[in-house]
């Protein structure tokens, strides 16, 4: 099988890389770019000039379809796209609107919704966050208890979301709540299209291990949202919110983060010598490198699946799952393996003129500890493959 990309595909990973040299050049970057982050030492500002920049190139949201703000481009050369977003670690998007939002809105949304937001999401003009996780619903998801009641042409909601990134800049959120108190638990829930400016909505900062805010808690007093902003069926917002969740696990961006921090540390090795041998020449050294060279094949094939599913027209399930698990432990894998390797200079994080690789590693590993976590832990993960994918029953 040749799974090589086309000439025309491979002139265009070229113009992004050129595209990139210019508007994101890596010598000006302080700091790590974590596996949660969203642009290294950036500031939100400058992310935001490069959506636009992106925006006004059709790359943001180039595989939707025309009518909708695309170019009707091909799966792969949004993988290609992604690829190189993720290996130059630069923000491909803000927020969810391009890869989750969007496709979301365009599979379950009425011709009014798309309409009123897709658009805006092509542009770079808006920034979604994701209301779906609760203090006491991660993953058991469709534990969550805010509320929807309906009342008129609105419904009303109370409650709290936690983990929410982005939403204190975010102007729109997806928000799961429970709109049918006595269905089954997968049964009376419905997906909405929140303002965040609606009155009654409050944000609180939540700072992760790295000492970054991408994270918030958000609590909702009596909002109320237009009915016209329900996505699907009332009471059926677990199917659609599945779809969400399928499009938000199916990504490369995941391997091709980790795989420019592993070249890091497989130039650092060969450079940086114990003794009169270079660091790469040790056995341990050596071999775990090699290992996670193979690892990182395997996750890139695996993302490949995915993608050549969503190429032919399907939404990945089981697969997604497989791609996520795997991705979000390797990153794992390779965080401890870049502190065994770099000693105890690998501790030292950004900032400290002694630190290896500007500190790049010790930020990764204390970020990668959520990767596990975050879009569906991995014991959530290894359930819908044993159940979806192998036919297994339920515990």
């Amino acid at each position: 099988m040749d799974f090589r990309f086309s000439p025309e595909d491979e002139a265009f990973r070229q113009e992004v890389r050129e595209f990139l040299q210019r508007e994101w050049p890596q010598d000006e970057i302080g700091g790590a770019e974590s596996p949660l982050g969203y642009g290294g030492g950036r500031g939100l500002e400058d992310i935001k000039a490069l959506q636009k920049k992106l925006a006004q190139k059709g790359w943001l949201t180039m595989a939707w379809p025309k009518e909708y703000g695309g170019q009707g481009a091909s799966i792969w050369r949004q993988v290609i796209y992604n690829e190189e977003m993720a290996y130059h670690r630069a923000p491909q998007q803000l927020g969810v609107g391009p890869d989750r939002v969007g496709p979301t809105i365009m599979i379950y949304g009425t011709e009014d919704q798309k309409a009123q937001f897709l658009p805006p999401i092509a542009k770079a003009e808006v920034i979604w966050c994701q209301g779906f996780s609760e203090p006491g619903a991660g993953s058991d998801l469709a534990s969550l208890q805010t509320t929807a009641v309906l009342e008129g042409d609105y419904f009303v909601i109370n409650g709290q979301k936690i983990w929410t990134s982005l939403a204190h800049v975010a102007d729109w959120m997806i928000l799961l709540a429970r709109t049918d108190p006595d269905a089954p638990k997968h049964k009376g829930i419905s997906y909405f299209l929140v303002d965040m400016k609606t009155t009654g909505i409050t944000v609180r900062p939540l700072y992760d291990i790295t000492g970054r805010h991408a994270f918030n808690q958000v609590f909702f007093d009596n909002v109320r949202v237009p009915k016209s902003h329900l996505v699907g069926e009332l009471n059926r917002g677990w199917y659609v919110a599945a779809a969400t969740l399928d499009f938000e696990r199916s990504g490369i961006n995941r391997v091709m983060a980790g795989i420019r921090s592993y070249e890091e540390l497989v130039e650092y090795s060969k450079e940086t010598r114990v003794g009169s041998r270079p660091l790469i020449s040790l056995p341990n050294v050596r071999h775990k490198l090699a290992e996670l060279k193979i690892e990182f094949e395997v996750g890139r094939m695996l993302a490949y699946r995915v993608a050549s599913i969503q190429a032919a027209g399907r939404i990945p399930n089981q697969e997604a799952s497989v791609s996520k698990l795997f991705g979000s432990e390797l990153q794992q894998r390779l965080a401890a393996a870049g502190i065994s390797i770099l000693g105890l200079g690998g501790a030292l994080r950004p900032g400290s003129k002694w630190a290896p690789l500007a500190g790049r590693i010790a930020d990764y590993y204390l970020a990668a500890v959520a990767t596990t976590i975050a879009a569906g832990t991995s014991e959530i993960m290894r359930n819908i493959i044993a159940i979806r994918g192998l036919g297994l029953p339920r515990g």
